[in-house]
């Protein structure tokens, strides 16, 4: 495996683990706080949360709590998870795929992981499987990585229309987290997904991400609002909490979102720096435009 494939998930968690405390009964208990049952949400914004952020709390109680808070599913977990929130009444808005498709060495390990997962995908009900472009650290420049990508991306469209699943990219930012990150910018994703020509191919658009490398959101998102496929929140500076302790004002872009007529997940994607899941739940009704 290269090491970029270490992925933000395994990166973030020990910073979890070390800066936040689960108290998870009370949540599971209180059904009149903030975002549980009890409160009742507008629910046009079908909201997710990914399940690596939580990595304290069993994934059968994170499943739980979120259906009480008003979550429709989780975000970045594989098929063995399917039982567990299906059980509880959730989608898995975001399937692990693959990673590295600049790298014509790994397309073939890479296009049998996504196949895997829109067969997965199909036979669940659920709606997306992601994929993660690669680093430039070899590639001659982001042209041949863009070829790459598009390459990578027509051999599995086909089955993702074939099945009704779409293949999210995502973009990340390689100014603070993702050092060499191809997908640094929407101009080049949005080529990539031009040249791949399937409704199926759409882009992860990352907001905290976004903010760090181009920021002008709201425009960004009614410009390219026919190639999202999806949304991930987080706070900036820090990828903590999604409130008033940072830069980006999370109901203006939600009602945004929601003029373009979208349809999918925004999936909540932060390292809380509280409780879990009262910044969870918090996050749930500040977006819940």
């Amino acid at each position: 495996m290269n090491s970029y494939q270490i992925s933000r998930r395994n990166l973030l968690r020990n910073t979890l683990i070390a800066t936040s405390g689960v108290a998870l009964g009370s949540h599971l208990l209180a059904a009149d706080e903030p975002g549980q049952a009890g409160t009742a949400l507008k629910g046009r914004i079908k909201q997710s949360a990914s399940q690596w952020c939580y990595g304290k709390i069993a994934l059968d109680d994170l499943c739980a709590a979120g259906k009480k808070m008003g979550l429709a599913g989780l975000d970045l977990l594989g098929p063995d998870a399917f039982p567990t929130l299906k059980k509880h009444g959730l989608v898995c808005t975001m399937t692990s795929g693959t990673g590295d498709i600049i790298r014509p060495a790994d397309h073939d390990s890479g296009v049998e992981k996504v196949h895997k997962a829109i067969e997965a995908n199909a036979e669940a009900g659920f709606p997306n499987v992601i994929v993660l472009a690669g680093y430039r650290w070899d590639i001659p420049d982001d042209d041949v990585g863009m070829t790459h990508a598009v390459t990578f991306l027509k051999r599995v469209a086909g089955l993702a229309e074939k099945k009704g699943v779409s293949i999210c990219m995502e973009y990340l930012n390689s100014k603070v987290d993702h050092k060499g990150y191809v997908f640094d910018n929407m101009a080049w994703g949005a080529e990539v997904i031009k040249r791949v020509g399937s409704p199926n191919v759409k882009i992860l658009y990352d907001i905290y991400h976004a903010q760090i490398m181009e920021g002008d959101i709201i425009r960004t998102i009614r410009t390219h609002k026919d190639i999202i496929g999806h949304y991930h929140t987080g706070g900036n500076p820090g990828r903590n909490e999604i409130d008033e302790t940072q830069e980006i004002y999370y109901p203006a872009i939600m009602r945004a979102i929601l003029e373009t007529g979208y349809k999918g997940y925004v999936a909540h994607e932060f390292v809380p720096k509280r409780d879990p899941l009262t910044s969870l739940a918090e996050a749930v009704k500040i977006c819940d435009a």
